[in-house]
């Protein structure tokens, strides 16, 4: 999937993590919840674990982990954190107006 824009309105995801911690864990469910809610249907998400392939941090400049980064639509965003704080999560993927 390239980084243009989707006609089809599809969101592209990437959550950064560091093995299956409690805080990793939190913030898949988190999003998963967050998506589901608000993008049913049309959202892939991408973890991807730094301690198997800590090459990937330096693509997407992640310097803290559990990160959410959103590819599509662009432009691309960045949220740290386990996104326990849904309005600050949606503020930040622009679901929600500030």
């Amino acid at each position: 999937m390239t980084d243009e824009f989707d006609p089809a309105g599809r969101w592209l995801l990437k959550l950064y993590v560091a093995g299956k911690t409690p805080k990793s864990i939190t913030a898949f469910s988190n999003l998963k919840r967050i998506c589901e809610e608000h993008l049913a249907g049309r959202y892939d998400i991408e973890v991807i674990d730094l301690l198997e392939q800590p090459q990937l941090a330096a693509g997407d400049q992640i310097l803290a982990v559990p990160t959410l980064v959103r590819h599509l639509p662009e432009p691309l965003t960045k949220i740290i954190g386990d996104l326990s704080n849904t309005e600050r999560v949606l503020v930040g993927l622009q679901l929600l107006e500030k």
